[in-house]
Parts: structure tokens; sequence; C-alpha cells
């Protein structure tokens, strides 16, 4: 758990590990700033710490944004416990939100995905057949009236094509062959998303780009992985006001990041951070626990299943997406495996 000292003076007197891997600097440059320093402007923890020296008690507070372009993206819960001596130092301690939560939300979507597969076989088996003879059905119909009146058989048409391509998005969630993975730039992904954003359903957003030029390629499959980021930044397009609106996508390494994936049994590292952000209204609270089950959607005629695809690909990446929401910032964080490198592979081999 990250711990500073805090002097009278909000300057920062001792940080231990933790913290610096929480700020993403080491002891000394941290030393030499004050609290103001790393945290945002208008941060309700300036006031923990004064409601702390005054009450000469803890004070805590939870879900604070400490978000900072130089820091990164954190939520963490924050308490504020003053010191006898030196009068007027606290200590802080930070709690972000815990690794075992991420899983917790990973674990969830995994199941929301499974839950599709055997749904998928039976639709597939149960509707299309009949469906099928539907649409043939309507069709002679259609050959044998006027062209004035085959209003009604288009519609029967064109609702048969609907429901069809509905149960095509569905069978997808059954499809559990794996696919060949190769090494992938994250950047070249985002880049093709972003140009085919701006070129139809998001011509009036303004796209703010935040790379890391030395991250390493990704293992996976370009087509899927642009069809993941294809599907959050449409959403996020949705989501925002009519003017003013802006999309962040963001990459960066984070260390240390390892979780029990799904491919082939194996522990991967899941070091590779790609971000997707928008100033749009956010999510619901109350659909905040259930955004990567299928069906639950907030879009008026949405279909609900574009982000429990999204989980499953990223799912059979072996990573992790999880999603943070308030009002005018909702992020979608993606947890991606490494390529080997060719030396890991030479030695593999």
């Amino acid at each position: 758990m990250p711990v500073l000292v805090v002097g009278p003076r909000l300057e920062i007197v001792y940080v231990n590990p933790a913290a610096e891997q929480f700020f993403q600097s080491g002891s000394g440059p941290l030393l030499k700033q004050t609290l103001k320093d790393l945290i945002p402007f208008g941060s309700p923890v300036i006031q923990l710490v004064g409601q702390a020296l005054e009450r000469r008690a803890s004070v805590g507070e939870r879900h604070v944004d400490l978000s900072t372009p130089r820091h990164g993206e954190h939520v963490a819960d924050v308490t504020v416990t003053p010191l006898l001596d030196p009068d007027g130092t606290v200590v802080m301690t930070l709690q972000e939100r815990s690794l075992a939560q991420r899983i917790d939300r990973q674990l969830l979507a995994r199941g929301a995905v499974r839950s599709m597969h055997g749904m998928a076989a039976v639709l597939a088996h149960e509707i299309k057949n009949p469906l099928a003879g539907i649409r043939g059905a309507a069709q002679l119909i259609e050959d044998a009236l006027p062209p004035s009146e085959r209003e009604l058989t288009q519609l029967i048409l064109s609702e048969t094509d609907r429901i069809r391509g509905l149960i095509d998005r569905m069978e997808s969630f059954g499809d559990t062959r794996s696919f060949p993975r190769a090494p992938v730039n994250i950047h070249e992904v985002l880049d093709r998303v972003r140009r085919v954003a701006e070129t139809s359903f998001a011509r009036t957003v303004s796209f703010i780009e935040t790379f890391d030029p030395s991250l390493p390629r990704v293992l996976g499959d370009r087509d899927q992985l642009i069809q993941v980021f294809l599907n959050l930044v449409r959403n996020a397009a949705d989501a925002l006001p009519e003017s003013g609106g802006e999309i962040t996508l963001t990459t960066a390494y984070r260390h240390g990041v390892k979780f029990g994936a799904a491919v082939a049994g194996e522990r991967l590292s899941l070091p590779l951070e790609v971000t997707v952000r928008d100033n749009g209204a956010g999510i619901p609270a109350d659909l905040m626990p259930h955004i990567f089950d299928p069906f639950v959607t907030t879009k008026r005629g949405g279909s609900g299943l574009g982000l429990a695809l999204v989980a499953k690909i990223i799912n059979d990446h072996g990573g992790v997406i999880e999603c943070d929401s308030v009002p005018r910032r909702t992020i979608f964080r993606i947890l991606l495996p490494q390529a080997p490198t060719d030396s890991e592979e030479n030695m593999n081999a």
C-alpha cells in the first residue's frame, strides 16, 4: 500500500516503495516535491489533511480521483492520520482499487461470455432453419405480387435478415477455436481505428493520442484487436455531447501485472496497457457491474452484444478489460500480453 509522510508545508518527507511505484517516480524526485505537485488541481486530498490536523484524528475518503498526466490514471481510497511529532505532519495511505477487484470483474465478464456459448448454439439450430423458410416463403409471395404491394414482404425480408444478423453475432460467442497469434503493433491498430472513426461515425470528435513510442508489440490477432477498439471508440463517440466531445487514446507499459490467463493454462504477464477515455455522460452506476453482460446496453435500439464480444476477444487473448466511469470521464482499460522478443523465441526453440 502506498504510504507518504507529508510535512507542515505539504512537503513530502517520506515515501515507501509502493508509493514510488504508484507515482512512477523514485524517492529522490518525490522528496523534492509537495503534495500539490502529486495530485490533480482541486483534489479533496488537501482538505483531508486539514481535517485530520484540525480533529487530531484519522479521516478518509473513498474513490478519490488522483489521475494526472504525469502519474497516470488512479482512483484510490485515501486515509490521512496526524503524527504527534513533529507537529503538523501527517501519514497518508492510498488504497488503490485492488487487483482482486480487477480479477473479480474479469471473471464475471468471462462467465457472461461462457453463458452465451450454449445459447448461441441453440439459437443457431432452432431459429436459423425456420427463419430461412420464412424468408423463402416471403420471396415466393413477393414474386407473385405487383411492385406496389410488396411493402409487407419487404418488411418480412428485412426483419428476417436483421434477426439472422443478430444470431450470427451471437454465434461468435460460441467460437472457442484457438487462433494464430503474432506480434502486433498496437499503435498501428489504434491509428487504423481512429482513421475509420474520423471518416464515419466520429467526424466531429477531437481525438487525443498519448502513446508510449517504446511500447513492445502485443501478442494477438490484428483484426480482432481492431474490432475491439473500433467497438470501444464507437461506444465512446455515441456517449459524447453534441459539441466539445473528446476521445483520448493512451498506451503505457505497466510492470508487474500478471494474471492466470485462458491461454493454454499459462500465467501471462500483462504489462501493455491501452485506455480509451471519453468525456461523455458516463455509464449509470446501476449498470456498471453488468456492462460486459450480453444484452445490457444504454443505447436506444442497441443489441447489448458489443461489449460482451469485446470482453470475449480480450479474454481469448489472455488479457483483462475493466471500466471506470463518472460523469464526463469514462475509461476502458485493457491489459494485454507482450509478444516474446527474438531472444526469448530462440531460447524456447
